[in-house]
């Protein structure tokens, strides 16, 4: 006897270790080492955030600024309307410029070449002062974007990223801002040219070219398809960087860093090889069980309504919440596929997805007598 429950341990562990050997095994995976003082990885369809440091704080963005710039010119000006070159534009003679001058005519589509592609900061005044009127009124239809856009930590007081103390954002709102701002196409289009020409309309011949300052667009990494740079001695070196991937366009933000670009790689890395796919419920899965008042059954099934995947560290699994949101008591009937209520899935406070629940079967009324014992002994 005793030898045979020893065989029968024997058989039951041998058939454990082969459903162990059965399950995926995923190796852990530490977030990205960085350089930045601030970063976020965001998701550019659900703008899940993958990974985040200090993105909330405030911060310089520089040259980051521009895609706010491009934004509003696309939004309320013509890429065709003709510019012509006033004397503030003309005056700037600080950092990366096209050296406009007094007096020139070139279209708001070259403008918009220059900000976005080779950060020519003369340009983006030369926008501001058509688009807006003036640039500080352009800079107030800045600011009225960035509150419409949900941007609360942003403030802009100039156009190119020139350095001022009530001029700063964070990652997070330069990521939102970056998200929305690939939507447009010109812009989408811009910030992935890596070479082109700029051209005049008066004086007539005159040209430039122009080489992306996102050295990204250079190196080879597999899908980078923009953003931006930015650099001043208060904000450091800073890059908007995304790719897509298998169909999935990531943004990467770091601000005030050693190496951007080695920081950026690392940040779309995680999110491209590290963050998969995760099956929190599957179709019909029950999801928890609703009394019934009045009905043939005390009780029904809330099943999930389609399967609901999100996309995590691995690593973050223990720290993912399900919460059920349903009522307590439903009264009858209830139709199979009704709707109960809903399952929703977060992950550190962010909500990652949620699935309708609906009833898992009929459950009619009861006949008065039926009823009547419920109240009487229940």
């Amino acid at each position: 006897m005793l030898s045979m429950l020893r065989g029968f341990k024997v058989r039951n562990l041998a058939i454990v270790v082969m459903l162990l050997c059965l399950l995926p095994v995923t190796a852990l995976a530490a977030p990205p080492e960085i350089t930045a003082d601030a970063a976020v990885l965001m998701d550019v369809e659900s703008g899940q955030i993958y990974y985040a440091r200090k993105h909330m704080r405030r911060a310089d963005p520089a040259s980051l600024t521009k895609i706010m710039t491009a934004v509003v010119a696309l939004e309320n000006g013509k890429p065709g309307d003709v510019v012509t070159v006033k004397g503030r534009a003309a005056a700037v003679s600080m950092g990366s410029i096209v050296d406009l001058r007094k007096g020139e005519k070139v279209t708001l589509d070259e403008l918009l070449k220059a900000a976005l592609i080779c950060s020519a900061n003369d340009s983006t005044v030369a926008i501001a002062e058509h688009v807006g009127g003036d640039h500080d009124r352009f800079v107030k239809m800045m600011n009225t974007k960035a509150a419409a856009l949900g941007m609360l930590g942003t403030r802009f007081r100039n156009t190119n990223g020139y350095h001022d103390p009530n001029h700063y954002t964070t990652a997070y709102d330069l990521a939102l801002l970056t998200k929305y701002a690939l939507g447009l196409p010109r812009f989408n289009e811009l910030v992935q040219t890596r070479e082109t020409t700029m051209y005049w309309i008066e004086p007539t011949g005159r040209e430039e070219k122009l080489r992306n300052s996102n050295r990204l667009l250079f190196d080879g990494y597999e899908g980078i398809d923009g953003v931006k740079t930015g650099t001043t001695p208060t904000a450091g070196n800073c890059l908007v960087a995304s790719a897509t991937q298998e169909g999935r366009r990531l943004i990467a933000v770091a601000l005030h860093s050693d190496n951007r670009y080695a920081d950026c790689i690392r940040l779309l890395d995680y999110g491209f090889k590290v963050v998969k796919p995760v099956t929190v419920a599957g179709a019909g899965e029950k999801m928890a069980a609703v009394a019934v008042t009045g009905g043939v059954l005390p009780e029904v099934e809330a099943v999930a309504e389609r399967e609901l995947q999100v996309r995590i560290d691995p690593d973050e699994m223990p720290n993912l919440e399900k919460r059920v949101e349903v009522s307590e008591t439903l009264p009858a009937p209830l139709k199979r596929g009704q709707k109960l209520g809903e399952a929703v899935c977060s992950l550190n406070g962010q909500e990652l997805g949620r699935v309708s629940l609906v009833a898992g079967k009929d459950v009619p009324r009861a006949g008065w007598h039926r009823q009547l014992w419920d109240k009487v002994f229940n």
